[in-house]
């Protein structure tokens, strides 16, 4: 019977060594073996899963999905081996997480680093951005998501606190251009607003009935990243609405000041998803533990609200 297993271990250490020549310099044998090897995988899946030129070697689509699943498998196999010897389930391998870009850089990354000097050999792929992903496709562990979730039988959500908003400006602003009192005030304002691809510009608001709606609102500039939002509303440039965890210390400073209470203070749940797997593996574990145990610690960040300031 054909070993299904020849050539995966050429596969990935040819990519993560960048070549032939590396992967073989490091198994002991020749890059012509190493080619054959990845040849005779290739031929066996029905697929190429490497673009190879004579100066560098590239992944194909398929390459890129499989290279995937082989680093899990590998990672599956150390974890229990390490388990075997010593009795216990140590972090291991390369936790892949994805993270909303303002937030984690502030409050998400440090805890991480903290994470990867406790355990020595669990290793941190860090994605920040605001656009949903595709986690199974993507091969992401574990996100943090802001905002209500859809229904994803492939995942596992738990809940680490709330983002509550508020509508802000800087006291220059305000004497320059006066206090919004309503709604229809927003349109005499220059607002600031965060982009996203085929939305046009809108806040959280009240409506009569009490109930946070998407309201449309002209905004003079808009952008991506959220320290930069919060600079722009500190420097003038108009109304921003803001989380508190963002916008909290400059509020309590006096560069901010809250504006429309009565319309604003809309809020979102923040979660930990995961994917749903048979065992929970330990460097999934422990990073879903490790957040879990920031949110209880600082409720400043996870369910800091508008009237707690």
């Amino acid at each position: 019977m054909e070993d299904r297993f020849v050539g995966i271990r050429e596969f990935v250490l040819t990519v993560e060594k960048g070549s032939l020549t590396a992967a073989a310099a490091q198994l002991g044998i020749t890059g012509s073996a190493v080619g054959k090897s990845i040849s005779k995988l290739e031929a066996r899946l029905g697929v190429q899963l490497l673009h190879r030129t004579t100066r560098r070697i590239d992944l194909t689509g398929e390459g890129e999905a499989y290279l995937l699943s082989c680093r899990r498998v590998f990672e599956e196999l150390e974890q229990t081996e390490s388990f075997l010897a010593t009795g216990h389930q140590h972090p291991i391998g390369r936790v892949r997480v994805d993270l909303p870009t303002t937030f984690g850089r502030r409050h998400i990354v440090p805890t991480l680093l903290d994470l990867a000097e406790r355990y020595e050999k669990l290793d941190l792929d860090v994605t920040l951005r605001d656009q949903p992903v595709d986690m199974v496709a993507q091969g992401i562990d574990l996100a943090v998501r802001i905002g209500e979730l859809g229904d994803h039988p492939d995942l596992i959500a738990r809940r680490l606190g709330e983002q509550h908003l508020m509508t802000c400006a800087s006291p220059g602003y305000l004497s320059r251009r006066g206090v919004p009192l309503s709604y229809a005030d927003l349109f005499q304002h220059d607002c600031l607003t965060g982009w996203r691809r085929g939305a046009r510009p809108a806040w959280l608001l009240k409506d009569e009935q009490g109930k946070f709606e998407r309201h449309e609102v002209s905004a003079r500039h808009e952008l991506t990243d959220g320290d930069a939002l919060l600079e722009a509303c500190i420097r003038g440039a108009g109304l921003a609405q803001l989380p508190v965890w963002l916008a909290g210390e400059a509020i309590q400073s006096g560069a901010l000041v809250p504006v429309l209470p009565e319309i604003s203070g809309a809020s979102m749940p923040i979660h930990v998803i995961w994917q749903k797997t048979w065992h929970m593996q330990p460097k999934v574990k422990v990073t879903v533990d490790a957040l879990t145990q920031l949110a209880a610690a600082r409720s400043d960040i996870f369910n800091a609200k508008c009237d707690a300031l």
